[in-house]
């Protein structure tokens, strides 16, 4: 499918672009050969393939959620900036 130049100023308007004549051409060359391979596409015969949502497998790839080793309460309160009553201090983000 070729689109003509007219489509191609209405494309840009919609985009809020200004385009030189230039591009206007370039750019109608380019969608014009996009479309045509979506076109191309379409003439796929894939009534033999299951639909999917994905070409992945359904297999979960992270990790086992385990419990591990935790620093103790007097390492954290070493390490942060701010620490009392067993509790980060940080600054407020709402006034």
């Amino acid at each position: 499918m070729a689109l003509t130049l007219k489509e191609v100023e209405h494309i840009a308007n919609l985009a809020r672009l200004t385009l030189s004549a230039e591009e206007k051409e370039a750019y109608r060359r380019q969608l014009s050969d996009i479309l045509a391979f979506a076109e191309q596409l379409q003439q796929v015969d894939t009534s033999h393939i299951s639909p999917t949502a994905s070409v992945l497998g359904q297999e979960s790839r992270l990790r086992e959620d385990v419990a591990g080793e935790s620093l103790s309460t007097d390492v954290l309160a070493k390490i942060a900036p701010a620490f009392r009553d067993n509790q980060f201090k940080v600054p407020p983000v709402m006034e």
